[in-house]
């Protein structure tokens, strides 16, 4: 069992930047990849970026250059550095782990969200 606590949204001028984290505590070796999606005013809940225990990330085309995943492994953390933001970047922000158990059955894990607001 995994738990993910997030913190770093708020409210950010067009261009500006933030730090999201979310600190993960119960049985995080068995967590295979982390990730960051976000959810926008009446649409669909979006991949932002991937990153693998072996470290290989993945990010949406959408904030490929701006965004970057990270993990800190001695304090349990990952994070999304966010850059240039623009105001369609504004969303509910969630953090997310993966364990896969079996080929076929794997567990999802998620935060509670944080909010994101770009102001033009």
């Amino acid at each position: 069992q995994v738990q993910l606590v997030e913190s770093g949204g708020g409210l950010v001028q067009t261009g500006g930047s933030l730090r999201l984290s979310c600190a993960a505590s119960g049985s995080i070796f068995m967590i295979n990849s982390m990730g960051w999606y976000r959810q926008a005013p009446g649409k669909q809940r979006e991949l932002v970026a991937t990153i693998t225990s072996g470290g290989s990330t993945n990010y949406a085309d959408s904030v490929k250059g701006r965004f970057t995943i990270s993990r800190d492994n001695a304090r349990n953390t990952e994070y999304l550095q966010m850059n240039n933001l623009k105001p369609e970047d504004t969303a509910v922000y969630y953090c997310n782990a993966v364990l896969q158990r079996t080929p076929t059955v794997k567990y999802v894990y998620w935060g509670q969200g944080t909010q994101v607001t770009v102001s033009s």
